[in-house]
C-alpha cells in the first residue's frame, strides 16, 4: 500500500474484459467470485459493483454459484458509493451527509446570496421551469469530477455563466464544510482523500480482512473511482469485470474504451458465450460494434429448430426482433401490454420475466401507470414527483394551514375561535376531500411548538398511512410512504439546521421548492421487488440484467440517439466551446474511433461532438438489446396523444436494422394473431365496443352490396347473453354492456 500523503497509486490485477454485450455476464461474474472465494475465502472477498441498480440480483446470483461450487454461499456485495459512504463515517462519524430536498434549499440561498453580478443569460434562465434541475444536475456533475473554479480555468478562459456557476458551487461546498455537511455527490472524492493519505488509520480498518476485490461494471469506473480501487486495494488481489463498447455514463464525461483506462491492468478475454438460443445475436452485433457476427446464421438456424419442434410457429424463418409502431403513447403502451398477456399465455411466464426499458428515470411513473392501466402488475418502486403524490398534496395542505394558524393567531391573540380565521378555502377543501369529519379545530388539536411533531401528530390522528394502505395498491402505498418519510424529514431539518427558519414559513418555503424543483433522477429506483410483476426501468440498469423478454419504449429519433446530448441549460452550440464543461464537448478523431468500434471511416466524421454523442445514444440501445434472452421489441410511436401535436421519426438505428438484408424484423399488429384480447382493461373495452363492432361490420358489408351472414353475428350475441346471465359478472359492467346494446340499437335513454 502507498505510505500517507502519497500520489494516487497504480490500479494493478486483473482484467477480465468480456468481448461485447452479452446475455451471460451474471455467469462470468459468479465464475471470477467463485475463484477468488475458493482461494481467500467468501468472507475475505469484496465485491463492489459501480452502480447500486441490480445489487440484489447480483447478490443472489453469487450466492447460488458458491454454493454449486461448495462454499459458503455469503457474499460481501457493495455499490461503490455505499462503500465510499462507510470510507467517509469511519474517518469522521459526526459528518451529516445533506439529503437532495436539503441540498436544494441551500444552493438556493447561496446563489440568491451571491455577491457577484448573475450573468444576464442565467438571469433570463432563471424564468424557466427546468432552470433550478439543470443547475442543480450540471454542480452535481462537478462536484462528482471534483472540479473548482480554480482548477477549471481562468476567468479569461472560461465562459462566464460557467464561471458564475463554478463560484457559486465552491461557495456552497465552502457552506457545506461549515456546518458539517457533505453531500451525495461529493462522497467518492472525498473518500478517495481519505483512502490515499490514510487517514487516522482509516485505510487499514476498512482493508483489514479482505484479501481480494472483485469489481462489477468495470466499465463505468471513472478516474476517481479507479483511483479509489488503486488506494483501496494496494497488495490486495484484484479483478474487475467489464464489458466492452458497454460503457454509457462514463464517456459522457470520459472518452475511452474498457482497455483504455485499464492499460495498468493485465488483460484476460474469455471466449464468447454460446449463440444458441439469442436470436436477436446479430443485432446485439450490429448496435454495438457496426458489424453482424458471422455465427449468427448458425444460431438463427438453431432457434428456428427449437421453435418448430416446439410447435411455437410453423411459418417458416423466425424474426431476430420485433417491432411495435403506434399512432400515439399511450397506444404504445396498450399494444405492450396486449403482447405481454399474448406471450404470458404463449409461453406461460410469469410477469417477473418481462422487462420494460424506458429513456430515462423520469419516464418510469409515466410507463409504470399506463401499463397498469392496462392490466399488467409492474414491481417497480419508482419516486414519483412529488407535486403528483396526493400524501404530498394533503401534508402540504396541513403546512399552509397551520401557517395561517400561526399568522392569525400572533394578530389577533391565541385563543381565536376557528370560526373567525381567514383560512384559505382552497386548502380546507383538500383537507375535507382527504379525511372524513375534518374540521378546523383537528389542526388546532394537533399543534405543538415544534413543526415536526404537527405534522407527526397529524399523520397518526387521521390514520394518514392507514388511509393509504387501505386505498392504495401496494406500489402506489410504498411511495407514498416514501413521499411522507421525506416531508418528515424535511421538517426535521428545519428546526436543527440554521438555514431556514423553524417555523411553517420556513418549512412551507423549503417543501414548495422541493416539490417545484424534484427531479426523479436522483433518486433510487428499486426495479425488482419481492411482489413481483413487471421490471420498468431505464435501459441504462439494463447492462448487467436479463429478461425473457425486453420492450425498449420510445424508440424514436428524438430518443435514440436524441438532439440534446448532454443539457437545456446552455444551448448545444455553447457547449461545444465550453472547455470547462463537465462531460466530453470536444473529442479528437483519436478518441472517437477508441471509444467507438462503430465508428468506421473516421474521414468522414463531419461533426466529432455530434458523432460522440449520436454513438453513445446507439450504445444504449445495444445495452438494452443484450438484456433479451429470447424476444426484444422495439417500440415507437408517432404522435405524443391523439391532438395535432408534433410528429416523431422512428429512430434511425431500428430504420436501419429493418432495412437489412441480413436482419429480420417483424411487426406486432394492434391485434395478436391468435385473436385474443389479453389484460382485465383490454377485455372491458373489447367487451364495450363489441355491440358497435357488428352494427359496423354489418352496415359495412351491406353499404358495399355483400350478402350479409347474420347466423355469426346472432352467435356471437348469444354468447355474450350467457356471460350477461352469468352471476358472478360486475352489475355495473353487465348494465353497460346492454346500454351498448341499446345505443347502437338506436334507443337513447337516460
Amino acid at each position: 500500500m502507498s505510505p500517507p500523503g502519497s500520489s494516487a497509486s497504480t490500479l494493478e490485477g486483473t482484467l477480465i474484459a468480456l468481448e461485447y454485450p452479452r446475455t451471460d455476464v451474471l455467469e462470468c461474474v459468479a465464475e471470477a467470485y467463485t475463484r477468488l472465494a475458493a482461494a481467500h475465502g467468501a468472507k475475505n472477498v469484496l465485491v463492489v459493483k459501480r452502480h447500486p441498480a441490480g445489487l440484489e440480483e447480483l447478490e443472489r446470483t453469487l450466492a447460488s454459484a458458491s454454493r454449486d461450487a461448495g462454499l459458503v454461499p455469503a457474499p460481501n456485495v457493495e455499490s461503490l458509493p455505499e462503500h465510499a459512504s462507510k470510507v467517509i463515517e469511519a474517518f469522521d462519524p459526526t459528518i451529516d451527509r445533506l439529503e437532495y430536498e436539503e441540498r436544494i434549499e441551500l444552493i438556493s440561498l447561496v446563489i440568491a446570496g451571491a455577491k457577484r453580478d448573475i450573468p444576464p443569460y442565467l438571469e433570463r434562465a432563471r424564468e424557466h421551469e427546468s432552470f433550478a434541475r439543470d443547475v442543480g444536475q450540471l454542480l452535481l456533475e462537478v462536484t462528482r469530477q471534483r472540479h473548482t473554479h480554480s482548477t477549471a480555468g481562468n476567468g479569461d478562459d472560461m465562459h462566464p455563466c460557467l464561471e458564475f456557476l463554478y463560484a457559486m458551487n465552491d461557495r456552497f461546498h465552502a457552506e457545506l464544510d461549515a456546518r458539517g455537511f457533505i453531500e451525495r455527490a461529493d462522497v467518492i472524492p472525498r473518500a478517495v482523500d481519505v483512502l490515499e493519505d490514510n487517514a487516522d488509520g482509516v485505510r487499514d480498518r476498512i482493508t483489514a480482512g479482505v484479501d481480494a476485490v472483485l469489481t462489477v461494471q468495470f466499465e463505468e469506473f471513472r478516474e476517481l473511482d479507479r483511483r479509489y480501487l488503486a488506494a483501496l486495494t494496494g497488495d490486495t488481489e484484484l479483478v474487475c469485470v467489464g464489458q466492452r463498447h458497454a460503457s454509457v455514463e462514463r464517456t459522457r464525461v470520459e472518452p475511452g474504451s474498457l482497455e483504455t483506462i485499464a492499460d495498468s491492468l493485465e488483460h484476460r478475454h474469455p471466449a464468447r458465450s454460446a449463440p444458441s438460443g439469442v436470436r436477436h445475436r446479430p443485432i446485439i452485433n450490429w448496435l454495438a460494434t457496426g458489424s453482424v457476427d458471422d455465427a449468427h446464421s448458425d444460431c438463427h438456424r438453431s432457434v428456428q429448430a427449437a421453435d418448430t419442434s416446439s410447435g411455437k410457429s410453423g411459418t417458416g424463418v423466425q424474426p431476430h426482433a420485433f417491432r411495435i409502431r403506434t399512432e400515439t403513447a399511450r397506444e404504445q403502451t396498450r399494444l405492450v401490454a396486449t403482447e405481454i398477456g399474448s406471450l404470458r399465455d404463449r409461453h406461460d411466464w410469469s410477469f417477473d420475466e418481462f422487462v420494460v426499458g424506458v429513456s430515462r428515470a423520469e419516464r418510469v411513473p409515466w410507463a409504470r401507470r399506463r401499463l397498469r392501466e392496462a392490466g399488467v402488475p409492474t414491481a417497480t418502486i419508482g419516486t414519483p414527483s412529488l407535486a403528483t403524490d396526493p400524501a404530498v398534496s394533503e401534508l402540504y395542505a396541513v403546512i399552509r394551514a397551520q401557517q395561517t394558524l400561526e399568522h392569525e393567531a400572533t394578530e389577533i391573540g391565541a385563543e381565536t375561535p376557528t370560526d373567525a380565521i381567514d383560512w384559505d378555502e382552497a386548502v380546507l377543501r383538500r383537507l375535507e376531500a382527504r379525511v372524513d369529519s375534518f374540521s378546523p379545530e383537528l389542526l388546532v388539536e394537533c399543534r405543538d411548538h415544534a413543526v415536526h411533531t404537527t405534522l407527526d401528530r397529524w399523520i397518526e390522528r387521521t390514520a394518514l398511512k392507514g388511509r393509504i394502505a387501505d386505498g392504495e395498491s401496494w406500489v402506489d402505498a410504498r411511495e407514498q410512504f416514501d413521499s411522507v418519510e421525506r416531508i418528515r424529514e424535511i421538517a426535521r431539518f428545519v428546526e436543527r439546521t440554521d438555514l431556514v427558519s423553524p417555523d411553517w414559513d420556513g418549512l412551507q418555503r423549503m417543501v414548495a421548492r422541493t416539490i417545484e424543483y424534484d427531479a426523479p433522477h436522483v433518486h433510487t429506483i428499486d426495479s425488482s421487488t419481492a411482489e413481483g410483476g413487471v421490471t420498468v426501468c431505464p435501459v441504462d440498469e439494463l447492462a448487467y440484467a436479463t429478461a425473457n423478454a425486453v420492450f425498449v419504449l420510445d424508440c424514436n429519433d428524438t430518443v435514440y440517439p436524441g438532439s440534446q446530448f448532454l443539457t437545456s441549460l446552455f444551448p448545444t452550440a455553447w457547449v461545444r466551446s465550453m472547455d470547462a464543461f463537465p462531460a466530453v464537448t470536444d473529442p479528437t478523431i483519436g478518441e472517437l474511433e477508441e471509444t467507438f468500434e462503430t465508428v468506421t471511416d473516421p474521414e468522414s466524421v463531419s461533426d466529432r461532438f455530434e458523432t460522440y454523442h449520436v454513438e453513445r445514444g446507439r450504445r444504449r440501445l445495444a445495452l438494452a438489446s443484450r438484456a433479451a434472452t429470447d424476444r426484444l421489441y422495439f417500440c415507437s410511436y408517432e404522435r405524443e396523444t391523439d391532438g395535432l401535436r408534433r410528429t416523431h421519426d422512428e429512430s434511425r438505428y431500428v430504420r436501419e436494422l429493418k432495412a437489412s438484408s441480413s436482419i429480420r424484423i417483424a411487426d406486432v399488429e394492434s391485434t395478436t394473431q391468435d385473436g385474443r384480447v389479453y389484460g382485465p382493461q383490454r377485455t372491458l373495452e373489447s367487451l364495450l365496443g363489441e355491440p358497435w363492432g357488428e352494427l359496423e361490420r354489418v352496415r359495412r358489408r351491406a353499404s358495399m352490396g355483400e350478402p350479409v351472414d347474420l347466423a355469426e353475428t346472432e352467435s356471437h350475441f348469444q354468447e355474450m347473453a350467457l356471460l350477461l346471465e352469468d352471476d358472478g359478472l360486475d352489475p355495473t359492467l353487465r348494465e353497460a354492456i346492454r346500454t351498448q346494446f341499446e345505443f347502437a340499437a338506436g334507443e337513447v335513454r337516460r
